[in-house]
């Protein structure tokens, strides 16, 4: 999403060569292979872990860290491989967005229109938005040891990760929509004078 902008904002007359259907395909095909191969290496980790002990997952999904803190077995290997992919997952793609937005925010400045500069801010904004609310319940789930403590704090984030921040996604991009604009200034408006 964050090329699409970038392409959109900063390269509008060369569009529809970068963004040909074999870029499209291969930015949809790679995180999903890296994805399945990532998810297939944790997971074969995670099997070479015993469990003795209690077997109710503390938490609302089978997450690593809920598991781990059943782990009767050493577990360093698999904190060790969770924390150096989780980090270098999260801070390579958080950094390849932000690189993005950085260009695309001095191509914004650079118009000489203020009807140009509102569509672009309110284009990125909205995405900026998701992405800082998706980036930041990641970073608090997967970047810290794995404790009774923190597991309780991850069901927390864990609510916002599965069920706020996918509700607020159609709010968020609706707010560019006209229409849902002036519907929310009429219900407003039809508030302050009921008052």
């Amino acid at each position: 999403m964050a090329f699409d902008r970038y392409v959109a904002i900063c390269q509008p007359l060369l569009y529809s060569s970068k963004m040909s259907r074999r870029v499209c395909h291969s930015l949809v095909t790679a995180p999903y292979l890296y994805g399945f191969a990532n998810g297939l290496a944790q997971t074969i980790l995670m099997l070479h872990l015993t469990f003795c002990g209690p077997n109710k997952v503390n938490h609302f999904y089978c997450a690593d860290p809920p598991l781990l803190v059943l782990a009767c077995s050493d577990t360093y290997v698999k904190e060790t491989a969770m924390f150096v992919v989780a980090g270098s997952n999260l801070t390579c793609s958080l950094s390849i967005i932000l690189v993005s937005y950085l260009f695309i925010s001095v191509a914004i400045l650079r118009m000489r229109s203020a009807q140009g500069w509102r569509k672009a801010f309110s284009t990125c904004g909205s995405h900026l938005m998701a992405v800082t609310i998706f980036y930041g319940t990641l970073f608090c789930m997967y970047m810290r040891p794995p404790s009774e403590s923190s597991v309780e704090q991850g069901k927390i984030v864990a609510v916002f990760y599965i069920f706020v921040r996918p509700m607020l996604n159609p709010l968020i991009y609706s707010l560019r929509n006209k229409d849902v604009k002036v519907a929310i200034k009429k219900v407003i408006q039809k508030e302050q004078l009921a008052k």
